[in-house]
């Protein structure tokens, strides 16, 4: 059996009989405690019910490299299947909406926008979200929804064309809003020039 899934032995050569809820309780005091996790280490749902409503927004962003020949198809609305960048619009702004459907202990949310770009790159297409509502929970996990349904959009409907596509970087760019307070990533220095 593999090592990680046998009882730890003790210092007596017997099997660690340590209660699941005080592993659960020294992993909280070891790290800062999750908390979509309860003290005996079950998943829950998070109570927000005591939470001010606050306007809270959130914007992530991805990109889904291909050949320079699938973005030209795109650029040009030449795909098989019609305006991949609408439907990828369309496909972004409905998952967003239903972010708590897919994402087990996300809260179903009443978004107030949801904006979703495309930047045409020479090999790639860059995508953003930007979600917001007024409520007691953060939209970061709605916008980066919204960021991997499009690109997965993108994926399906060139695909025919391309299947060597790859999404990438998916990641939170900022959020605003909440008691954690805002978080903004922070700039990627530039490459130096060939040669230095």
């Amino acid at each position: 059996m593999p090592d990680e899934i046998n009882p730890r032995p003790t210092g007596d050569g017997h099997p660690d009989s340590t209660p699941p809820d005080q592993i659960a309780s020294q992993a909280q005091t070891m790290t800062s405690p999750l908390t979509h996790f309860d003290h005996a280490g079950r998943a829950r749902m998070v109570d927000v019910g005591e939470k001010l409503e606050t306007h809270r927004v959130a914007v992530a962003a991805g990109r889904i490299a291909m050949r320079p020949e699938t973005v030209a198809l795109i650029q040009e609305g030449r795909a098989a299947k019609g305006d991949v960048l609408a439907v990828a619009q369309v496909a972004a702004i409905m998952a967003a909406k239903r972010t708590h459907e897919l994402i087990p202990m996300c809260h179903p949310l009443l978004l107030t926008r949801i904006e979703v770009g495309f930047e045409i790159a020479p090999d790639a297409v860059e995508i953003t979200a930007r979600v917001e509502t007024r409520g007691q929970t953060g939209v970061e996990m709605e916008a980066l929804t919204a960021v991997s349904a499009a690109a997965l959009t993108i994926y399906d409907m060139v695909k025919a064309v391309d299947r060597g596509m790859v999404i990438e970087a998916i990641r939170l760019e900022q959020k605003a809003g909440g008691r954690s307070g805002d978080y903004l990533r922070p700039a990627t220095p530039a490459a130096p020039p060939d040669g230095h």
